[in-house]
This record gives C-alpha cells, sequence and structure tokens, in this order.
C-alpha cells in the first residue's frame, strides 16, 4: 500500500519522539504502533513496520551509548544472545497463540514498574550487589523479556530496566544503556522473522527509519547528560500512559 507523503511526514516525526522516548525509557511503540495503524496498516503490518524502525532506533542509542563508554560488549554478549533467542520464540509463537493472557500481565507489570520507581528513591543512584546470579539472568530473565518482545513489545525497554537495576544493582544510566543492547536483539530476531514472512511495508518503514535514526541519538546523549534525574520520572510517566492506553482499549473493546 502507498501512504501520501503528508501521511508520512507524521509518521516521520512521531518515531523521532518515540525514538528520543524509547531510548530513555522505552514504551516507544506506544506511539509508533498506533499511529501506523491509523495510516491504515493492519495490525500485522503495523507490528512488522514497527520493528524495522525500532530496530534502527535500538541499534543507534546502543552504539552511541557503547562508543560513550557506558557499556562494553564482552559483558552483555551472553545476555544479548539470550534475547534474541527468547525473542525469536515469541515471534513465531505470537503468529499461533491467543495473547488474551497480556490483557491482564502487562497492565500488572507496567503498575509494578511505575511504582517501583516512583518509590525507590534510591533505586539505580549507585551499583549495589546484584540480587540474582549471572545464569539465572542470562537464562531465565532476559529470554523471558526478549519473549515478550518477540510476542507482543511495548515497554520491554522498561522490563530490562527494571531487571537491571533492581536485580543486577546497576545504576540507572548502565541499566539504560545495557536495556538498549538487549533491546536490539530482540528487535533484530522479531524483524527478521517478520522480514521472512513479508509483512514489511518498507517504504513506509524507511521513513520512520530516519525519525527514529535521529530521536534515538538525541535520546541517548539526554541519557548521558540527564543521568537518573531524566530517566527516573521519564519511566514513570511511560508506564502510566501505556497503563491508561490499555485500559481504554479495553474498556472501548467491552462497550
Amino acid at each position: 500500500m502507498e501512504l501520501d507523503l503528508s501521511i508520512l511526514l507524521i509518521l516521520a516525526a512521531v518515531s523521532l519522539l518515540a525514538g528520543f522516548i524509547d531510548t530513555l525509557a522505552g514504551g516507544g511503540g506506544l506511539l509508533t504502533l498506533p499511529a501506523l495503524m491509523l495510516a491504515g496498516l493492519s495490525p500485522v503490518q503495523a507490528l512488522a513496520t514497527n520493528k524495522l524502525q525500532g530496530t534502527f532506533g535500538s541499534g543507534m542509542a546502543a552504539f552511541t551509548l557503547w562508543r560513550r563508554r557506558r557499556f562494553r560488549i564482552a559483558e552483555v554478549r551472553r545476555a544479548f544472545l539470550a534475547s534474541l533467542i527468547g525473542s525469536a520464540l515469541g515471534t513465531v509463537l505470537v503468529q499461533v497463540m491467543h495473547t488474551d493472557i497480556l490483557e491482564i500481565l502487562v497492565p500488572v507489570v507496567l503498575v509494578i514498574i511505575a511504582l517501583y520507581f516512583l518509590f525507590s528513591k534510591g533505586a539505580g543512584q549507585v551499583e549495589r550487589a546484584p540480587r540474582v546470579s549471572d545464569k539465572i539472568y542470562e537464562r531465565t530473565l532476559v529470554p523471558g523479556i526478549g519473549f515478550y518482545d518477540g510476542f507482543f513489545g511495548p515497554g520491554t525497554g522498561s522490563f530490562f530496566a527494571l531487571v537491571e537495576v533492581a536485580l543486577r544493582g546497576r545504576d540507572l544510566i548502565t541499566a539504560t544503556a545495557r536495556a538498549k543492547a538487549l533491546n536490539f536483539a530482540s528487535n533484530i530476531a522479531s524483524l527478521a522473522l517478520f522480514i521472512a514472512g513479508g509483512k514489511v511495508l518498507w517504504a513506509t518503514g524507511a521513513v520512520m527509519v530516519a525519525g527514529q535514526l535521529l530521536g534515538a541519538r538525541l535520546g541517548a546523549h539526554a541519557v548521558i547528560g540527564g543521568g537518573a534525574r531524566l530517566i527516573r520520572p521519564l519511566i514513570v510517566v511511560v508506564c502510566v500512559a501505556m497503563l491508561a492506553r490499555y485500559l481504554a482499549t479495553t474498556l472501548g473493546g467491552g462497550a
């Protein structure tokens, strides 16, 4: 399908804002997915095309933060692979399974994330001793979140950041940087399977990639410059916004 130039420009602007928000707090899909569907794409096409622009955005953010030495590749290598595998499984299963359970699970998790960052004032300010081992983290938590991203997606960056801060003891800037690397992995796997299925609209995705790259680059520099004082409230706001959207969608569908 072909979209008007005005619609493409709007999608580019939306993806720029989404790339900025996604880099700091996750949840950029809260903006881009509805925008794609309002433009006339089917749900599957919207999800696949969103993965295209999201992959470039998370890749740009991860690359920028890596260059600024906010994480090292050797530290995330195994977790990167675990996220990729989990996402691939989720993307395969979402095509044959019902997602009804997520209508209950996702809002609960979003509330937990928002409350944690709202009331745990000291969380993420300094490095702490990890509460879970490397094996548990890399073999269960990371692939589990990767699976969620392939299966559904919204809030994946926030989930990765929460685990890094609450269970791995990272400071919030390091947690956000590592979350971008792991989110990049989950996006790669999901995108590859959507491409194989012929679901991506390339022209629309290319326009959004341009906006996403710029937004992600700006967001990465904001992570470095703004630090936890900028990331923490944005995570709370994004989680509350996603929760509100879920509730509105659920209540509207049941009316």
